[in-house]
């Protein structure tokens, strides 16, 4: 399996200056000694105007830019004394939340400003800078406003989007790890004013910018997880006795989650823009190798590389088939539920063991379905056990071998246990011929044969091993967690968890799972360890 490590930065509005009014205007003190209209690159992810200004003297300042008679609503204004790669994601950044927060006491002398300008190829603009010279951050009748003025034409050859499309947002995607992506997919939550959507599901485009050419290219998307906050700011006073407030905390919006296809070269950064904001955009379907059929929580979820069958009582994985390799598909189907996923887990005596593997259609049921994702996702109570709630959540994927899998648990009282568990994968024995994890603690991979291993041998590892595998030499088949992320935590007290480990046992079937609190298996195994008020959560790669 490929890690995913991805940087991504949401940009949506910058830096926002009051209007340079009531000052003294003063022409020619003020050279712009750069202009230029450039395409989106990662320091500067979108369609922009970008100046270098030479001021008179050093000075505290505000700026504005007008672009063909209309204001910018927003400018970024620099010191211009640390130069970005254009390459990289930008790391200076002013807060965007209001002038008042990004107003500052700063000497500028050669500044440079940044703004959205949404330009077309070969175009000339006539470009107005206006900068107010202060003597402190608040604005006066002293002060001076110089002005400076340029006709700038736009780059030609490298088409824009379709200017039907009226507004976009940028996304910056950093890949890493050093491993080359192609057609990854990556999940983002977006929000949007109700006034510029119609129907975000029919509107949304997403386009790659090549990063040497410019050019765009579309890449498959889906919108799913819409929500709307029609809800105004009343405007009325926070606290008694204040004036009524006239601007607004916050204003209606409408947010969706978008998943899309990503290509991004090893160890470098790329540019992708939302489009969206067009009432006539027609529906667009776009065709993955990723499959759903039947129906929650029965799923059979299928792509060119996997065939995976969800249990119809649990929506646990019950059956994988790679593709390559169709006559060996892996299941378990002995104890109980039989599926090959079977925790989090917890046992409270006299109650009898409970997983999540052993919901009988009672659990709280979801799924999205589209070409990029598709997820089933279940929780509620463990059976029998009011006291926990968890949580289990697949997401699978078109064109790759893997899928990512979530368990949450939330302890809702105090219960008394001799084991609670979570991320375990049951495989029948005679599938496997052997094991092998990473040992942080060896630094080194370790390797077991599990055909030769005697039943109810257990094998340790460390809460946060890297990876666990099975595998069969035979066959050629393997099944690999790679863990993603592992966190416990409790807002009432310290977690009390006692000697979280992972482990791997043979019996009629081969199991790796991780002890979150296990007397159970340890040497005085009929004592209880307390579990307070806490919740505890896992991400793993399956591959």
């Amino acid at each position: 399996m490929k890690s995913i490590i991805y940087h991504a930065v949401l940009l949506m509005c910058l830096l926002c200056l009051p209007s340079l009014t009531r000052a003294k205007e003063v022409s020619g003190s003020l050279k712009i000694t750069r202009m230029e209209l450039g395409y989106p690159v990662p320091s500067i992810p979108f369609y922009h105007l970008k100046a270098d200004l030479d001021l008179p003297e050093a000075s505290i300042i505000e700026v504005e830019a007008v672009v063909n008679g209309k204001t910018l609503r927003f400018v970024n204004l620099y010191r211009g004394d640390m130069a970005e790669e254009a390459g990289k994601p930008g790391f200076i950044h002013r807060p965007p939340s209001g002038y008042a927060l990004s107003q500052d006491n700063t000497l500028y002398k050669n500044p440079f400003i940044t703004a959205w300008v949404k330009w077309e190829p070969g175009r000339t603009y006539s470009i107005e800078v206006k900068v107010r010279m202060k003597k402190s951050v608040k604005q006066s009748p002293q002060d001076r406003i110089l002005t400076a003025k340029a006709d700038v034409k736009a780059p030609e050859g490298v088409a824009v989007f379709d200017p039907a499309w009226k507004a976009y947002k940028s996304i910056v995607l950093s890949e890493t790890a050093g491993i080359e992506r192609r057609k990854e997919a990556v999940e983002v939550l977006l929000p949007f004013y109700p006034d510029e959507v119609t129907d975000l599901k029919r509107e949304i485009r997403v386009v790659a910018v090549d990063p040497e050419t410019y050019s765009l290219s579309e890449a498959p998307c889906q919108v799913f997880g819409l929500q709307k906050n029609a809800e105004k700011d009343s405007l009325s006073p926070l606290e008694e006795g204040q004036p009524r407030r006239q601007i607004p905390l916050w204003m209606p919006t409408v947010t969706a989650k978008l998943a899309f296809l990503a290509d991004v070269p090893a160890k470098s950064s790329k540019v992708y823009l939302i489009y969206y904001n067009n009432d006539r955009a027609m529906n667009k379907s776009y065709s993955t190798d990723l499959k759903v059929q039947g129906e929650l929580p029965g799923l059979t979820v299928d792509n060119d590389c996997l065939n995976i069958v969800l249990h119809p009582h649990s929506g646990h994985i019950d059956e994988i088939t790679l593709k390559s390799n169709p006559e060996h598909p892996l299941f378990h189907r002995m104890e109980t539920n039989g599926t090959i996923h079977w925790n989090p887990g917890i046992y409270v005596p006299p109650r009898a063991w409970t997983h999540t593997a052993d919901w009988k259609l009672e659990q709280n049921k979801y799924s999205v379905s589209g070409p990029v994702l598709a997820t089933g996702e279940f929780c509620g109570n463990l059976r029998n056990m009011p006291e926990v709630d968890a949580a289990v959540r697949y997401e699978f994927f078109p064109g790759v071998p893997y899928f990512f899998s979530t368990t949450d648990m939330r302890i809702n009282e105090t219960v008394q246990t001799l084991a609670l568990r979570n991320a375990e994968i049951v495989i029948k024995r005679e599938l496997i011929t052997h094991a092998a994890w990473y040992d942080i603690i060896r630094d080194r991979v370790m390797t077991y044969d599990v055909l030769n291993m005697a039943d109810l041998t257990d094998l340790k590892m460390e809460a946060d091993v890297p990876w666990i595998t099975f595998y069969n030499e035979q066959t050629g088949i393997g099944f690999a967690g790679i863990n993603l992320e592992y966190a416990n935590a409790s807002l009432e007290s310290r977690t009390s968890l006692l000697n979280p480990y992972c482990y791997i046992t043979g019996g009629p079937w081969i199991y790796w799972t991780r002890a979150l609190s296990l007397t159970f298996l340890a040497s005085n195994m009929q004592q209880r360890s307390p579990l307070s008020k806490a919740v505890t959560s896992t991400r793993n790669g399956r591959t």
